[in-house]
């Protein structure tokens, strides 16, 4: 009887992209997924680091998965930042964990899935292979993450990433575009290019360029990317958002804080001006793009003045959803090392002292209220109107009109009523709208799937927001 796996995500598109190679990595290895953990031989826990909150719930997880392991004996595995960040360090807080690997190992899960061990640490950039799907895995979906590029050189004073995930490493164009002709050969219509600082690409050509390759393979409708820093957005990436039909119109582009003082202490190497001049650009370019960000709320020194003025930006830019949360002090950081040598001098600088928690929420409530009124309106406005979807997911239930999900090109969720399959691109009629998502019905089928074949062997993800 063949051993079940189990793996639990945490986190980030690199972190689902990591899990879905090792599903394959063990598949290959003679192990099928599991549907729920209590049925598993192996639990595997792919891990975030970039907030605290996100370590707390892996430790969490760990407590109730290590009942699967006093009842039925299953192996457990932590993989991902977190596995890199404590190594040694974790097997001491939950000794019943048999293996632990950082990012740069997971093409070893099966052979630690087995033995058990600990494999961390960076290989050398010319030596690092980057894990490629199985393009079977991928039959009958609608979309799939590419990687791009890994590691982040930024090292701002807040981010763990270049601690976790290393220095950046960029992947061969020729490698990225062979993937994506293999995905689009088995029905895939788009992909995401995925890299903790995608835009600063250099594996060849700029990545601009890269865009313009992969928009070229045959049968890909939909080319999207995440994430990118603002230094990094160049007048040709722009380009491509004007005359490349088929790169969607969603920029993820983080800006952090909305004050000049805090960015400096941030080590973001931008100003407020500088990043809404690129954002300026960027709209001239393609007037509909849908643009969302970060905000971190309580950044040491943060005062009432420099939240005023993020909330001023908030104002000013119209994002269509941001990603907000307090300040994390991280391990090994600028922040958390300047923060530590102040406790211990017992020398405090007022641009380095802690903001309470109960204020840091309130800021951040007040930055979540203004976007929620401001995402509402974006939704709503589109009432009545029409979008285009990929259909992603397509269910059907007795006695119910058909169920369909799916995203807009602007990256909106939309659920719907309709019969399309997965892979079609159609139009909804859009009749209902939320803070969250879209809701109406299909009005026609724009551009059918040819590649409607069920899927092959899938690999279990239970993915959780950090």
């Amino acid at each position: 009887m063949k051993k079940r796996y189990f793996i639990h995500t945490f986190g980030c598109q690199m972190n689902e992209h990591d899990s879905a190679r090792m599903g394959e990595s063990l598949l290959r290895a003679g192990w099928v997924p599991a549907e729920a953990a209590e049925n598993a031989d192996l639990v595997l826990l792919n891990t975030c680091a970039i907030r605290e909150k996100a370590e707390d719930k892996l430790y969490s997880a760990l407590g109730r998965y290590r009942m699967v392991k006093a009842q039925r004996g299953a192996r457990i595995g932590v993989a991902g930042c977190v596995a890199q960040q404590e190594k040694d360090g974790l097997l001491e807080r939950a000794p019943y964990v048999d293996f632990v690997l950082g990012p740069d190992q997971i093409a070893r899960v099966a052979e630690l899935a087995e033995q058990g061990g600990v494999e961390t640490g960076w290989v050398p950039s010319e030596e690092y292979v980057f894990p490629q799907a199985d393009p079977e895995t991928a039959r009958g979906k609608a979309t799939a993450f590419v990687t791009a590029m890994k590691g982040c050189d930024n090292v701002c004073s807040f981010c763990v990433v270049p601690h976790t995930r290393g220095r950046e490493v960029s992947r061969p164009y020729g490698e990225i575009v062979r993937e994506v002709a293999a995905l689009a050969a088995v029905g895939v219509r788009e992909v995401t290019l995925i890299g903790q600082n995608v835009n600063s690409y250099l594996g060849g050509c700029s990545f601009a360029q890269l865009i313009r390759r992969v928009a070229a393979v045959p049968d890909l409708r939909r080319i999207r990317f995440t994430t990118s820093h603002p230094m990094d957005l160049s007048p040709e990436l722009v380009d491509c958002f004007r005359e490349v039909d088929k790169l969607m119109p969603h920029f993820h582009l983080p800006v952090q804080h909305g004050a000049d003082t805090v960015l400096e202490r941030m080590r973001r190497r931008y100003t407020v001006a500088q990043y809404e001049d690129r954002v300026a650009g960027l709209l001239a370019a393609c007037p509909e793009v849908a643009l969302t960000s970060d905000i971190i709320c309580g950044f040491p020194g943060e005062t009432e003045e420099e939240h005023a003025r993020t909330l001023a930006l908030l104002r000013r830019v119209r994002y269509d959803k941001l990603y907000s949360f307090v300040f994390s002090e991280r391990p090994h950081t600028a922040a958390a090392l300047r923060l530590s040598r102040e406790r211990t001098a017992g020398q405090r600088s007022p641009e380095w002292l802690e903001v309470p928690r109960l204020v840091a929420t309130r800021r951040l409530e007040e930055v979540q209220r203004l976007q929620q009124e401001r995402t509402l309106e974006r939704h709503r406005s589109r009432i009545g109107g029409q979008v285009e979807v990929l259909v992603e997911s397509a269910r059907t239930k007795p006695g119910v009109p058909g169920e369909r999900f799916g995203r807009s090109r602007e990256n909106w969720t939309v659920h719907f009523a309709g019969a399309s399959a997965v892979g079609d691109l159609v139009r909804v009629r859009v009749e209902r709208a939320g803070l969250v998502a879209l809701v109406g019905a299909e009005v026609a089928v724009t551009d059918a799937t040819r590649h409607p074949a069920p899927p092959g062997p899938r690999t279990r993800l239970a993915v959780v927001s950090a």
